[in-house]
């Protein structure tokens, strides 16, 4: 780990759009309209804030997480139209033309992003295009081909890395990055996300706290559907900062998939933008606490694709690269009118708030537990004293 420079990176790249599946919910637009809101608001051009264009990551990275063979098939599928096996082929994840480059693609800017921070290049680094969590060693799974977190993780580990904290609040389970660090006491995967009882990828029960040596390093946070801001935000307080400071990390590595949000259509958390600004702050504040301010950030789910995503990815940039925007803020006239012609008859959002007032309040074990006192309680109960911690103290 190098000496450090002040600054941010951000990786980015028009060909990064080519993580295209065609007719499908993980519309690349999506990212698009990210970058131009982010580049509107001046958020891009701010002091220290430098644009870094990826390099597809090679073989060497991708099979420290990705078996041989699956990457093989990766390969081959798009030449076949009637392939299967590998999780390929599927509604979930069809096969598109050049599917093993883009897929490299992100995960070479992931691999940038995470190099930029080790090296002391940067202290924060982004990369929004990323964040494809559910993808396993052999097997593609939730819109995800590769897990470019596990492999920019990995090579971090390969650097020299000894405690990297992963911190997923994407609306699913990151499954994948869990399952690939699952013995490896290095690493510390946590998850907040909607209960498997109710959503994919059905994993991600209190429970589940690490394998074998690694007891303690898995924490997941099951979320009942329509959990809003107050709740999210109590549950991500009373568990994240304790968690990550009783690891002692010397980087934040954080999935900030945006589909949390009330308007997402696959899944029924109902945050608001103003609530996932918050969390991004947080999760600054954290890096900066317990990390000397070694921040990586990648994207993830999200797809209510012009209302949603762009403006808390955007909040995202900017508390990586300085300030926060201005809730009230207005999207810029120039930014709209592109959202319109690039989704005509979408809602296009006219300010960077929801107009939600951001207010919680701080988690206690109550005698009549409401559902998220519960669900926190249940992962508190799991994982907290594999740390040393009390369960049952706020204080903790």
């Amino acid at each position: 780990m190098s000496a450090m420079a002040d600054g941010t990176v951000v990786v980015w790249d028009e060909s990064l759009l080519a993580y295209d599946m065609g007719d499908h919910p993980l519309d690349p637009v999506r990212v698009e309209l990210t970058i131009a809101l982010a580049r509107e608001l001046g958020v891009l051009d701010r002091p220290g804030v430098r644009l870094v264009a990826p390099k597809p990551a090679d073989e060497v990275a991708l099979t420290r997480v990705h078996r041989a063979d699956y990457i093989e098939a990766v390969r081959a599928a798009p030449d076949d139209p009637f392939f299967s096996g590998w999780g390929l082929n599927t509604p979930d994840n069809p096969v598109f033309d050049g599917m093993h480059e883009a897929s490299a693609l992100v995960c070479g800017a992931t691999l940038a992003a995470a190099e930029a921070v080790w090296r002391g290049e940067a202290r924060r680094a982004v990369n929004v295009s990323g964040g494809l969590h559910h993808a396993m060693p052999a097997r593609a799974s939730g819109f995800c081909v590769y897990n470019d977190p596990a492999v920019a993780i990995a090579r971090l580990l390969d650097l020299g890395a000894e405690r990297i904290a992963y911190v997923d609040v994407d609306v699913h389970h990151g499954d994948g990055v869990q399952a690939i660090f699952w013995d490896d006491p290095r690493v510390l995967t946590v998850s907040l996300h909607e209960t498997p009882l109710a959503l994919f990828p059905g994993t991600g029960f209190p429970e589940e706290t690490g394998g074998k040596g690694a007891e303690g390093t898995a924490v997941n946070v099951a979320l009942p559907p329509g959990t809003a801001d107050p709740g999210w935000l109590r549950a991500f307080h009373a568990v994240v900062p304790s968690v990550v400071r009783a690891f002692r990390p010397q980087v934040l590595f954080t999935q900030c998939g945006a589909d949390s949000h009330r308007l997402d259509p696959l899944a029924d958390l109902r945050l608001s933008v103003d609530g996932q600004r918050a969390a991004h702050l947080a999760l600054r504040d954290l890096a900066d606490e317990l990390c000397d301010g070694r921040w990586i950030a990648t994207g993830g789910g999200g797809y209510a694709l012009v209302e949603v995503v762009p403006r808390t990815w955007t909040h995202l940039l900017a508390a990586a690269t300085g300030d926060p925007i201005d809730p009230a803020a207005l999207t810029p006239l120039a930014w709209r009118e592109l959202a319109k012609r690039r989704r005509p008859g979408r809602d296009v959002p006219l300010r960077m708030t929801d107009d939600v007032p951001v207010t919680y309040r701080q988690w206690q074990p109550e005698s009549e537990p409401d559902a998220v006192d519960r669900a926190v309680m249940a992962t508190r109960k799991a994982v907290f004293p594999l740390h040393g911690l009390d369960p049952h103290d706020p204080r903790d």
